[in-house]
């Protein structure tokens, strides 16, 4: 393998600079899509092909989830990749922790699969490392504090909060 590989190893490099991607699944990676990324008009159409965009189907109010048809070695390879990221302090570890009580384990998984496939073909495409965002990036966003969103919650529930943020006392009912 490492003959084959030996002309790719920019390209390697690249890849294993992505959280949960090793050497093995960026040798998937290259070996399914390559490392010309104008094959592919967009991200969207990769991820597609690969078999990891996500469903929009309704009917009667329901709505399906179902990802298509696609390349499975590299589905499997990124699935590999994804839960091997949410055991990671990084970006996509917290994102994955904060769809699993929503979606569940394996479409937490599927979404995490799909980011990294997203980051592998931006990756590839411009030739420069992935820039890790970081764990508490998802929490630096955030609009509102999670203090502010439970001292909005104990008000909606009749409790009354005394104090500033600062130091907060007990919530007491009203």
């Amino acid at each position: 393998m490492e003959h084959y590989f030996a002309p790719y190893q920019k390209e390697l490099e690249l890849l294993d600079t992505i959280p949960g991607v090793g050497v093995h699944v960026a040798q998937a990676i290259l070996a399914e899509i390559g490392s010309d990324m104008s094959v592919f008009p967009s991200e969207a159409h990769i991820s597609s092909w690969a078999g990891l965009s996500h469903g929009n189907n309704e009917s009667a109010g329901k709505k399906s989830t179902r990802t298509p048809k696609g390349n499975k070695a590299l589905k499997t390879a990124l699935l590999e990749a994804a839960w091997a990221a949410s055991r990671t302090r990084t970006f996509l570890g917290s994102k994955f922790w904060s769809m699993v009580g929503r979606k569940g384990n394996k479409k937490a998984a599927t979404a995490i699969a799909h980011k990294i496939l997203v980051i592998a073909y931006h990756v590839l495409e411009t030739g420069e490392p992935y820039n890790e965002l970081g764990a508490d990036f998802l929490e630096k966003r955030r609009s509102i504090s999670t203090e502010e969103l439970m001292i909005r919650r104990l008000t909606k529930l009749g409790y009354y909060i005394v104090g500033t943020p600062e130091n907060q006392t007990k919530a007491k009912p009203a």
